[in-house]
């Protein structure tokens, strides 16, 4: 059954992504855990829905900061909606015992462990996954490719390559900027708001 962040989705996706097969990376989405899954184990929205949110959340950040004359409707569709695909099938629910700190008594609490059965890296991972349906621009490519910017294992302590995308492709910058405020802005604004709500 859908939900209100699927819809969401869908109706963003589907009037912006016109490119040919892209029906089929929709449909093949819907048969996996993408709009179910959490963002992260226990980091930003770790949470049902959470990937789903997530990508709405760095959608609107990149079409509200940074669209511009002559930008495509389109790539940031893509590249914002998908830049995490490579986190459906991922995350696996389970629980673990924890130390009830007032009672002190042992209870079991869910939790998320990632599972990673196509183990390919993170955002090339996503390339991957998109262009087995739908083929990426080269700027869209390299958006999703380096969207964690420095967070990204493989370029830890600098790398040409990623130096280059962000000199090259303006894209990439603003779909990394808008993970960014999405994950360390918004998301944390939002959970905030959520915990004080829930004291009150």
């Amino acid at each position: 059954m859908e939900n209100q962040y699927e819809l969401e989705f869908c109706e963003i996706y589907n009037r912006c992504i016109t490119r040919e097969n892209s029906d089929k990376l929709l449909a093949w989405l819907k048969t996996t855990d993408f709009f179910t899954a959490p963002a992260s184990t226990k980091f930003h929205l770790s949470c049902p829905h959470g990937l789903v949110i997530h990508s709405l959340n760095v959608y609107r950040v990149m079409r509200e900061r940074y669209f511009e004359e002559g930008d495509s409707e389109e790539s940031f569709a893509l590249c914002a909606l998908l830049h995490d695909v490579c986190k459906a099938q991922f995350y696996k629910a389970s629980t673990r015992n924890v130390k009830n700190e007032v009672t002190g008594a042992w209870e079991k609490k869910p939790y998320y462990m990632v599972e990673d059965a196509f183990p390919y890296g993170h955002g090339e991972k996503s390339v991957y996954l998109i262009e087995r349906f739908v083929r990426l621009k080269t700027q869209e490519a390299v958006a999703v490719r380096w969207h964690m910017g420095g967070f990204d294992e493989s370029v830890r302590g600098g790398s040409f390559a990623l130096n280059g995308a962000f000199d090259k492709y303006p894209l990439a910058v603003k779909l990394h900027l808008s993970d960014l405020e999405a994950t360390y802005l918004r998301e944390r604004e939002a959970a905030s708001a959520k915990a004080t709500n829930e004291q009150d």
